[in-house]
């Protein structure tokens, strides 16, 4: 009766401790029949049932809500959450376990769960069309459970929300009932899997249970609290409720978040989602093309180039192919599921791209996309040896080794993953375009950047503001690569000073959208901009000793002439003059003054 009022009323279990006037935890275990209400809040109970509405026959036991979408928590028509709802919900859901864990360590209970909600949503979705064409809900369960390519994932009961939410019953094997919603999530979550071995590594990353020195990691009735937020209406996660786009935001909102928290470790893995979507409007892909992120991380960059591309050509019904590889286990998982949040079609490797790039043709070579994205790990040093050793002769060939920082082997790779007409845009340190310049000792930096630019393969430098990344507060870079430009854009270079464009934050800066789109069209446009845009050929590039940074070119401040010392000497020694005859004239007035006053 309990679950059946707050359903219908669309509260949690906090708000309705409130009406009846006792604890959350007193519902809590009331709910989970740890304890039975004495008769005045038996009477309380029904008093409130019947002013939500709800036919209570006396001595009467409400049925738990039917779990079809269409009949249980659907929203009307144009009632979707907003970003700012839903937004709201998973940081209340992370702040329902502050305290259990570290800030960096929320991520990893809380997108396994949000995952697992937004697949048992659409799971019911499909369930609901299935059971219009055969008649009953009961019937399309049958169905999906003998033959599971009628639905994108199959859901055992255990796992799908209304058995965890405790809505609605589930009949346990003898001594396999969980003990608490703990055990609960990890066995269904397990149950996922054995039923969807490609989500293998990705939904089954951590133990809901796990314990240490006797005590569970995460109190049980924190993530209790934790599916009761999810399990709010308001919130649901289907097909209809909300756009792919729109979750996968909320989905990133939450990664920010915890970027915001755990600095360097959380910035590792995301890139600042204004800076992906300029690189999307910088490169505009087209439907059908390839799009490769060599490291990958949440997979945030990869699936922009697909949200602009819809948006560039709205008609289309050709999806971009997306290919990602990323080192680290945990982004891994998350770029695997961000793919699947955001309904997209992502192939994702896991290994070490300088090593072992996974991507290769049938005959061992470095397979070639159309588009190449990345925001690799800054200054990486690697070592010269392993690299002029190369299997895959990527850098000996393409202006040779680096030492030191390894931007510019970053940028070697990303060449040949190119195809002959491939473009590329690749987030790096802002010293990767300047470094070496103006030393008359050999750079090997330098000389690769003379390399590409001999080759009229650097398509331009995006000088970002200060403060947008959340592993830095130094600027950043993109540089644009095409293997193929267009005839008006040959042997140019187009450099763009992006720092007017920036809003200040906290704690970090932004880009509003009205400027990422802004940034993109000064670079699309090609044309020299006084203080944004600067467009240098070969022969000034040689000039400046390879230095592309953009601000050694745009927005460069004209000397003033201020005369000569002696001039300024002069001129000072006038305002001291002039300063002693005032003080005299003052002394004189003010002396008239004191005479009369006497």
């Amino acid at each position: 009766m309990l679950r059946t009022i707050r359903d219908t009323m669309g509260i949690t279990q906090e708000q309705l401790a409130e009406r009846l006037g006792v604890s959350f935890a007193t519902v809590n275990r009331w709910e989970n029949e740890q304890n039975t209400p004495q008769r005045a809040a038996r009477a309380a109970i029904i008093a409130l049932a019947v002013d939500a509405g709800l036919d209570v026959g006396e001595g009467a036991v409400l049925p738990a809500p039917v779990a079809s979408p269409g009949r249980r928590g659907r929203q009307a028509a144009g009632q979707a959450p907003s970003t700012k709802s839903m937004e709201q919900m998973l940081w209340d859901a992370a702040c329902s376990i502050r305290g259990e864990k570290d800030a960096p360590k929320f991520k990893d209970y809380l997108l396994p769960m949000v995952f697992l909600k937004r697949l048992s949503d659409v799971f019911d979705d499909e369930i609901a069309r299935l059971s219009e064409d055969y008649g009953s809900w009961q019937t399309a369960l049958k169905i999906a459970a003998a033959d599971h390519t009628v639905v994108r994932f199959y859901m055992p009961p255990e796992a799908r929300w209304a058995i965890i939410s405790g809505r609605e019953r589930f009949e346990w094997p003898k001594d396999e009932a969980p003990r608490d919603i703990g055990e609960h999530l990890t066995k269904a979550i397990r149950a996922v899997v054995k039923q969807n071995p490609d989500l293998d590594g990705t939904i089954n990353v951590v133990d809901f249970a796990a314990e240490r020195n006797g005590e569970r990691d995460i109190n049980p009735a924190k993530l209790r609290e934790v599916v009761e937020t999810f399990s709010d209406p308001r919130y649901r996660l289907g097909l209809a409720d909300v756009e792919p786009d729109f979750l996968g935001r909320a989905y990133e909102y939450l990664l920010r978040k915890f970027a915001e928290g755990s600095g360097q470790s959380a910035g590792e893995f995301f890139t600042p989602t204004e800076v992906g979507f300029l690189m999307a409007y910088l490169l505009r892909p087209r439907p059908g093309e390839e799009v490769h992120d060599y490291a990958c991380g949440s997979a945030g960059l990869l699936i922009k180039q697909q949200i602009v591309c819809r948006e560039l050509d709205p008609l289309s019904k050709v999806p971009l192919k997306l290919y990602g590889q990323e080192l680290m286990a945990e982004s891994f998982a998350v770029a695997k599921m961000n793919g699947i949040i955001h309904d997209m079609s992502v192939e994702i490797a896991r290994g070490d791209t300088m090593i072992n790039p996974k991507f290769k043709t049938a005959q061992g070579d470095i397979r070639t996309f159309d588009i190449v994205v990345a925001n690799p790990m800054w200054n990486q040093p690697f070592d010269p040896g392993r690299l002029s050793a190369d299997p895959f002769d990527r850098f000996r060939t393409a202006g040779g080794v680096t030492t030191g920082k390894g931007d510019w082997a970053w940028l070697q790779h990303t060449l040949a993953c190119m195809k002959p007409n491939g473009r590329a845009a690749v987030v790096l340190d802002t010293g990767a375009v300047t470094r070496g310049s103006g030393s008359k000792n050999e750079d090997r930096e330098r000389n690769i950047r003379k390399w590409f630019v001999d080759r009229d393969l650097i398509d331009g430098v995006i000088l970002l503001p200060d403060n947008l990344f959340y592993n830095t507060s130094a600027a950043g870079i993109i540089v644009l690569l095409n293997k193929r430009k267009p005839e008006a854009r040959k042997g140019k270079i187009t450099l763009v000073n992006a720092s007017k464009r920036v809003r200040k934050g906290k704690p970090k800066n932004y880009l509003p959208d009205d400027a990422v789109k802004g940034i993109a069209a000064l670079f699309v446009g090609g044309e020299a901009i006084d203080g944004e845009v600067a467009v240098i050929d070969a022969a000034q590039a040689i000039e400046a000793d390879y230095n592309l940074s953009p601000s050694r070119w745009v927005g460069q401040v004209q000397a003033e002439s201020f005369g000569s010392i002696s001039e300024l000497l002069k001129a000072i020694s006038d305002l001291d003059v002039a300063a002693a005859q005032h003080s005299k004239t003052l002394v004189r007035l003010l002396g008239g003054v004191s005479d009369a006053v006497a």
